[in-house]
């Protein structure tokens, strides 16, 4: 399992007074006021950063970090994910999962092994995980109680059952 999981991308920064514009990679955007620290991914280490205010522009959230007060000591930063310690990110209902954790795992149906899930993705309905599938290739699977019949975090490894149609 991850320890790190990733809330944001820094895009741009923000006027010239230290803020950035941050692509949320979170599903529920507003968690942004409820965080105090993020960890900003330089590339080569892991910069513990205290959020002093957060504000809310078109798809993007504007923060602006303790101690940075000027453009130039954010502007290399343009392009560094934030994250956030798996202590610190949101907590999950049952059957409910990061999808950090997802990626990477061995998929099973009735007959045996079927693929690796390689990706989540989120429409307005539920979510599709894509497998990448020995036998079919590509293959989405809605994220559904009719498909997803077990998911083991730890092994990594989720059973599915294949609706008609969906290979």
């Amino acid at each position: 399992m991850e320890q790190f999981l990733q809330v944001g991308v820094i895009s741009s920064t923000h006027g010239i007074r230290g803020e950035v514009k941050v692509f949320p990679t979170t599903d529920d955007p507003a968690r942004y006021k409820k965080l105090k620290k993020v960890l900003l991914d330089t590339g080569k280490e892991r910069l513990e950063l205290e959020i002093q205010s957060v504000k809310f522009f078109k798809q993007f959230v504007i923060v602006k970090f303790k101690g940075i007060d000027n453009i130039n000591d954010v502007e290399r930063y343009k392009g560094k994910s934030l994250l956030v310690t798996r202590e610190d990110a949101v907590k999950l209902e049952n059957d409910e999962y990061y999808i950090a954790d997802l990626i990477g795992m061995e998929v099973y149906t009735e007959e045996g092994r079927f693929g690796i899930l390689k990706d989540v993705m989120e429409t307005g309905a539920n979510e599709v995980y894509v497998i990448d599938s020995d036998k079919y290739g590509e293959v989405l699977v809605p994220a559904i109680r009719q498909c997803i019949l077990d998911v083991d975090v730890e092994k990594k490894m989720m059973k599915i059952h294949l609706l008609d149609g969906l290979v």
